[in-house]
Formats: structure tokens, C-alpha cells, sequence
């Protein structure tokens, strides 16, 4: 769902050599099993594994280096014996026709670690996409944990629908929520927000894997996808919930905000976005969550615009 033809997608990202080594030093110790099926590309039984009818709500990491490989919303019962995932994190897994062209295998991205392999056409979902994995190529980390297994970053940049948009197909983002931050009013509605005094505005909230991507990445990406320059509103949408703002969550975050806020302003930029502290974010309802997806077309009121060398 997320991982179509976006031109955002070209925001580079690559492992240096220093980095990448001292990622594989974090890999975790295989046992004889694990390394049969990662390593070695072999095959767990049917209906053996601890993930194959596993139900719970969280994400699905890869078990030799930890980076973000499914959603559990994701999952779904193929009835095959081995889990089954009708998408993936953007960028997580890499595909690689088999030798004999019959088949095409999927790794993860970050560390080639064998999962098992991908196929189409069956019909099985809306996505026409099964990912056949082996439970053993798996980890789990649970809702409850995730934020201390990821990062989050919280955006706002108009009419959070294009917001979530874009930010939810970029590499290593698990997910982004739209919702509301800023004011003092417990659990706003939307209706309540565009009517003004809660003090909220409409924003994103982005968990990602840092394994895979970067919080400055995502901020410049951010910058990207809405006007920086347009003060309470976005396009036609005018308001002061529709204004641009980063609501930080600690210092490194505050001084990317600002490094590429002052790299902006150099450019000739004259940015009014916002930097603010992380107050708690409200997820919107039901109905404004992946509402172009869901709907089938793309933002009239966002766009990628290149600003950044």
C-alpha cells in the first residue's frame, strides 16, 4: 500500500563502510536453525513455526539484525503453514529472482538475511501480494514496546491526509498516524479542531526504524511534501490548524529542526514552520487514517518540491 511510485522515494540513503560495521557488531548470535534458514537459505516445516497463526498487535522485525520488516495489520492467514504478509515496511525487503526463474526470493534489506519468498497473483488479499516467510527468520516486538525498539517524529504541514501520505511510504517508516498535537484539549475530534480554541493543530505522527532510515531524512522529507513558507494554511486550506510546525521530542531532534530550517532560510526560503515540544498526540479517527490509500488518488494540496541539494 505504501510502497508505490513515489518521487520522494529519492531521498538518499546509504550505509557508509563505519556505520554498516558497526550495525553488523549489534547482529545477533544465530543458533544452528536459524542459520540453516537465514544464512543458508533453507526452509523451516509447515505449520511449525512460532508466528505462523500468531496474532498479536506489533511489528514483525528481522531476527538476525532487528530492522522493521512487517506490520502485524498486515498479516493475514494464507492458510500455507509459514506467516503470511500482504506488504512490508517501505525498503525492508529486497527481492531476488531464484536461479531456476520460478520463484522470488525476499531478504531483508539491512542485513540479506534469508525470509523466504514473495508471490502474486493467487488473489489471496485487495494487494494480490503474499510474503511467505519463515517464522525463524522472525522477531517481535509488541505495540506496547515499540517505542523503545523505534523512533517517533511528529510533523504538521496542513491537511494531515497528504502529510501522512507521503511520510508513510518512505523507507523504514513503520507507520504514520494522523492526529492531532499542540493544545490542551484531552482527545479533540475533528470537528473541534477545525472549529478553532483547542489550541491542536492536524499532524503526523511517524514511527520508523532507525536501522533503516534517520530522523533528519524524514525532516527533510518533510520539507519536501508541504510549502514551509505558508503561514496557517496549506494551499487552500486555510486555518490555524492547517499551520507548519515540528514538534520535537528531544535535543537532537530540536537542532535537526534547525540546521535544516537555517539551510532552508540560506536557499532564500523565508520558512515560518514552527519548532515545538512534543506535547501528546491525539490519533484522528478512523475515517482520516490512510485516506488516500483508501480512497485512490493523491493529495491536491501536497507535492514534493525539491529544496535541498
Amino acid at each position: 500500500m505504501r510502497s508505490i511510485n513515489i518521487l520522494i522515494m529519492a531521498a538518499a540513503w546509504a550505509w557508509s563502510a563505519q556505520a554498516e560495521g558497526l550495525m553488523k557488531t549489534a547482529w545477533r548470535k544465530l543458533t544452528a536453525e536459524e542459520e540453516r534458514v537465514i544464512v543458508r537459505k533453507g526452509t523451516e516445516a509447515p505449520f511449525s513455526g512460532e508466528f505462523d497463526r500468531h496474532t498479536a498487535k506489533g511489528v514483525y522485525c528481522c531476527r538476525r539484525c532487528g530492522a522493521a520488516l512487517y506490520r502485524a495489520e498486515d498479516k493475514f492467514d494464507a492458510g500455507c503453514g509459514w506467516p503470511a504478509f500482504e506488504d512490508e515496511v517501505p525498503g525492508a525487503v529486497r527481492r531476488i529472482p531464484d536461479a531456476d526463474g520460478r520463484r522470488t526470493e525476499i531478504v531483508c534489506a539491512n542485513c540479506e538475511g534469508h525470509l523466504g519468498h514473495v508471490f502474486t497473483g493467487e488473489r489471496l488479499t485487495p494487494r494480490d501480494t503474499r510474503h511467505c516467510v519463515n517464522s525463524v527468520s522472525l522477531a517481535f516486538v509488541a505495540d506496547d514496546a515499540t517505542g523503545t525498539a523505534f523512533e517517533r517524529a511528529v510533523f504538521a504541514g496542513g491537511c494531515f491526509w497528504g502529510v501522512e501520505y507521503y511520510l508513510q511510504q518512505a523507507r523504514g517508516v513503520i507507520r504514520a498516524v494522523s492526529g492531532y498535537t499542540g493544545g490542551g484539549v484531552d482527545r479533540p475530534t475533528y470537528r473541534q479542531v477545525c472549529a478553532g480554541g483547542t489550541g491542536h493543530i492536524e499532524a503526523v505522527e511517524v514511527l520508523f526504524d532507525p536501522r533503516q532510515t534517520t530522523y533528519e531524512t524524514l525532516a527533510r522529507l518533510f520539507f519536501e511534501i508541504h510549502d514551509p513558507t505558508q503561514e496557517d494554511r496549506q494551499g487552500p486550506d486555510i486555518g490555524e490548524q492547517y499551520r507548519s510546525a515540528v514538534f520535537v521530542r528531544d535535543a537532537a531532534q530540536k537542532a535537526t529542526a534547525e540546521k535544516l530550517i537555517g539551510l532552508l532560510r540560506t536557499k532564500g526560503f523565508n520558512v515560518v514552520t514552527r519548532i515545538e515540544p512534543a506535547k501528546t498526540f491525539w490519533p484522528a479517527e478512523t475515517q482520516h487514517q490512510d485516506y488516500y490509500f483508501i480512497k485512490g488518488s493523491t493529495p491536491y494540496c501536497h507535492r514534493p518540491v525539491k529544496r535541498f541539494d
